[in-house]
């Protein structure tokens, strides 16, 4: 087996796009065969080496790695030998309409009820028109003649699927400049490189039928290539999830602290009926099929990617995320921490609520309550016993107990209303910052 993920350097992935590379890479994985990861990047006005990198990233930050990488700018010899060989069996013809002709062609076709799909009048030009046009200076485009049939095949996650070809339009595979269309480049390397199967988004579907066609035109045996197709991502709302949308790049999601395994986790798991689990993709390797995908669109839900995010932080050991920490945090930091976070960058706000100068809210109505707590504070060293000791005396002391005994104390000593248990964070905390909070509230 062989399978491959073909971005475009010219952007940074989003959650689609890494769905797609993740699925590629478990199946192959899975099965003992070879992932490549092939960068599309004909498209010379728009594709950087920058993004190139970034994706490589990006790719490895989710826990990818690929046994073999290539650049479609390094293959154009391959794609003039293969051009070549569908000119010479008549399957490639040049055209010389302009856009403006072309669009014309298609609003007089629709007047007339029929589908606006290219007349093939390039096929009439006899070579003695063709060539006086190129002696005038005219560059002609190429096409692709596409069969008259229908193409059919097994997909591994849609089921039976067909593409008439009559009412789609010739492809441009070749510009007038000479540069080639992705839907020839896929196709060539796909052949040549010996990939076994395709696993991209249902969009591709007609797409699909189209490259069939061409495969076959350079002498690929029926049925060689299995393809798949991922019904595509909706939003929260149900609605297509647009690649455009900033906060669904890996990048931003990076930042934001979402932690790759809650992601891939979560990508592996959209789309089935499984609860999604958080893990590398090596550790969900073993559970994945395309079989358990349903055929309809899957709901990308952050909230839901959140609550994973949040589930998986709540299990990592200090070891596990001690690079990651501010200097100076602790194991009995991230033990007192972990279970409030929803991301791991939040650390870094409750490092500062125990060690620095965080806001405190003045009470003036807890005033005389918050000096007797201060005169209660007991002696150090403090542990985990301090809170419940202090507490239980503040609250036979005064009368309080509940919300009306622990929000004015939490309020004081961290400057939240809600976060870690405070019989693990007020050690953190020390008698010295304790106190000067608890006189600063007092005002």
């Amino acid at each position: 087996m062989k399978l491959r993920f073909a971005p475009s350097p010219t952007g940074y992935l989003h959650v689609g796009n890494a769905r797609v590379a993740l699925a590629n890479w478990l199946v192959a994985r899975k099965a003992g065969g070879t992932f490549v990861l092939r960068f599309d990047d004909t498209d010379v006005e728009r594709s950087k080496p920058e993004y190139e990198t970034a994706i490589e990233e990006d790719l490895r930050w989710l826990g990818l790695d690929w046994d073999e990488s290539f650049r479609q700018m390094d293959r154009l010899a391959s794609y003039e030998a293969a051009a070549e060989k569908l000119k010479a069996a008549g399957r490639l013809y040049p055209c010389l309409e302009s856009e403006e002709e072309l669009r014309f062609k298609r609003e007089q076709r629709q007047k007339q009820g029929r589908p606006p799909v290219y007349d093939r009048a390039a096929l009439k030009m006899t070579p003695e028109q063709l060539e006086r046009a190129l002696a005038n200076g005219k560059k002609p485009y190429w096409r692709f003649k596409l069969s008259t049939r229908t193409v059919e095949w097994q997909d591994g996650v849609l089921g039976r699927r067909q593409v008439k070809l009559p009412p789609i339009s010739d492809p441009v595979l070749i510009r007038a400049d000479g540069s080639f269309l992705y839907t020839f480049t896929s196709v060539v390397d796909d052949l040549e490189t010996g990939v076994t199967g395709i696993i991209r988004g249902e969009d591709h579907v007609t797409n699909t039928g189209v490259q069939i066609d061409i495969m076959e035109a350079l002498g690929m045996r029926p049925g060689r290539i299995d393809f798949a197709h991922l019904p595509l991502l909706t939003d929260a709302d149900g609605s297509q999830l647009s690649k455009r949308i900033g906060s669904m790049g890996l990048r931003q999601l990076r930042r934001d602290g979402i932690e790759p395994a809650a992601l891939a986790g979560y990508l592996a798991a959209l789309g089935s009926s499984a609860d999604p689990v958080a893990g590398t993709p090596a550790e969900l390797m073993a559970g994945y099929s395309l079989e358990k995908l349903s055929r309809s669109s899957a709901r990308f839900d952050p909230t839901q990617l959140l609550a994973l995010n949040r589930r998986y932080l709540h299990g990592l050991s200090f070891e596990q995320v001690r690079d990651r920490l501010p200097e100076g945090a602790d194991e009995a930091f991230w033990l007192a921490v972990r279970g409030n976070l929803d991301l791991i960058s939040e650390a870094r706000d409750w490092f500062e609520a125990a060690t620095g100068n965080p806001e405190i809210p003045v009470q003036p109505e807890q005033a005389e309550f918050l000096r007797a707590a201060l005169d209660t504070l007991p002696p150090a060293p403090w542990d985990e016993t301090t809170w419940s000791t202090w507490t239980r005396a503040l609250g036979a002391a005064s009368g309080r107990k509940g919300k009306a005994l622990f929000l004015p104390l939490r309020l004081a000593l961290t400057g939240e209303e809600h976060g870690p248990e405070l019989k693990l964070f007020l050690p953190l905390i020390g008698p010295e910052r304790a106190a000067q909070r608890l006189r600063m509230a007092a005002g």
